[in-house]
């Protein structure tokens, strides 16, 4: 059996960068205060478009908790690009994540079945909200595009557990 590393509830998160559209770069440990990154599969994903549309609508709610949001795929810039300029998402949008930037984090990765899915191998999605000390308050992973997390479920979680200081949970092996 092939196992991989995950990363652990409490664990800081990793200092990984990728370059943002627009200029710059997108440093989730480096930023302060709660925030919250969505790794997508890329251009290639019927299923990514509707989810990070809802990540965009909830983007006042994410605000109100206090909570900034980004999102980054292993797309290169013209695929990640022609995403933004079609759908107008708000939030920061990050490309170029690389095979051992995705074994980092734990994330689960595929092969394109075929060349017009994609060119290179790409994460499944995840999702990480990182508190303000830097550790991973909350992670949720996939192996497929069909299981991800309700949204509106996690902007009111990350309210809660700052309103109740609620723990890292998952601590324990």
């Amino acid at each position: 059996m092939t196992q991989t590393m995950k990363l652990a509830a409490g664990a800081a998160f990793p200092a990984i960068t990728v370059p943002r559209l627009g200029g710059g770069e997108i440093a989730p440990a480096a930023m302060e205060g709660w925030r919250l990154l969505v790794v997508y599969r890329g251009k290639h994903c019927p299923l990514c478009k509707p989810y990070l549309g809802t990540l965009d609508k909830l983007l006042e709610e994410f605000e109100a908790a206090g909570v900034a949001v980004v999102a980054v795929s292993a797309d290169p810039e013209e695929k990640a690009a022609a995403d933004l300029a079609e759908f107008g998402w708000r939030f920061p949008l990050g490309f170029g994540l690389t095979l051992p930037q995705m074994q980092v984090l734990g994330l689960y990765v595929s092969n394109p079945r075929s060349p017009q899915e994609t060119d290179r191998p790409f994460s499944e999605p995840g999702l990480f909200l990182i508190n303000p000390a830097g550790q991973v308050q909350l992670i949720e992973i996939s192996n497929a595009p069909f299981a991800r997390p309700d949204l509106a479920g996690i902007a009111r979680g990350a309210k809660r557990i700052q309103e109740m200081n609620y723990p890292i949970r998952g601590t324990l092996a």
